[in-house]
């Protein structure tokens, strides 16, 4: 067993996400690993457990990935966007503020932003999927 403080976990400041190939900007994020667990080869746990910060203003911008993650609004408001993958246009979106929690199955293409003047955490559990199930 272990017992931590979130703020015991490095704050990493996030840079870029890929999108189709290409680094996209993310503008005032952070990300405090609390957990994993496993390796798949590139440096993505089985499971993890994040805390996000997003500044006032900031944003993660399209991206997708092969995980699934459900993300549980803590303070703040995000409007969070779902992308159409082809054309990269917004087909959907929503505010959402504490005690919301957000599904994103793998590969959808999202977004969000903090549209508040607070900072927006949120906690984010990322699990792989896999085509067929391990013997």
């Amino acid at each position: 067993m272990e017992i931590l403080n979130f703020k015991d976990c490095e704050d990493v400041k996030i840079e870029t996400f890929p999108f189709k190939g290409e680094q996209r900007d993310v503008i005032g994020t952070s990300i405090r690993w609390l957990s994993k667990h496993g390796d798949d080869g590139t440096g993505y746990p089985e499971y993890g457990l994040r805390y996000f910060t997003i500044q006032s203003g900031g944003e993660i911008p399209i991206h997708n990935h092969f995980y699934h993650q459900t993300m549980y609004i803590l303070s703040g408001k995000a409007e969070c966007y779902q992308f159409d993958m082809e054309t990269e246009a917004v087909i959907a979106k929503k505010i959402t503020g504490p005690g919301d929690f957000i599904y994103v199955p793998s590969m959808e293409p999202h977004g969000m932003k903090n549209v508040s003047d607070e900072p927006l955490t949120f906690l984010c559990c990322i699990a792989n999927v896999y085509d067929q199930e391990s013997e």
